[in-house]
């Protein structure tokens, strides 16, 4: 086959240090708005992005030319930055780690809705639920004491 094709979608998942409430209301849709900006200044695709006031969720298109680790750590840095430059919060961090899940193309839709529903949804669960639930549902091995 002379060319290659690729459909490299993820729904990537991160919390702010300690899953502190400090991404407000007043802000958020910026900070969700230039997390997407920085998808698309490392050449991806930003197809969803939400959260609430302790997680961010993304579903992103990515190349093959990508790092998962490199991406991750470019969005977290580089929001991070925005947060205390254009927000004033000093004090803000996102956690060390994440959560990244590849996602069917017949699944995009629905984990479209999802990350754009977190206020809603997060009505009826904690954001630990939700991890936890998404660990069980892929079928990811972890061990609780490594989680937090």
């Amino acid at each position: 086959m002379p060319s290659t094709h690729l459909s490299l979608h993820y729904h990537l998942l991160f919390s702010t240090k300690n899953q502190s409430p400090i991404i407000v209301k007043e802000w958020r849709a910026n900070l969700h708005a230039y997390l997407g900006g920085i998808v698309k200044g490392i050449e991806g695709l930003p197809l969803a992005v939400g959260g609430v006031e302790d997680h961010a969720h993304l579903l992103v298109k990515l190349r093959a030319t990508h790092r998962l680790d490199y991406v991750l750590r470019d969005i977290k840095s580089n929001s991070s930055n925005w947060v205390h430059r254009e927000v004033g919060q000093t004090h803000f961090e996102w956690q060390p780690g994440y959560l990244g899940l590849t996602v069917s193309p017949s699944q995009i839709e629905r984990v479209k809705k999802y990350i754009l529903n977190q206020e809603k949804y997060h009505c009826r669960k904690t954001f630990k639920e939700e991890y936890l639930e998404l660990l069980k549902l892929c079928g990811i091995e972890y061990d609780e004491r490594y989680l937090w």
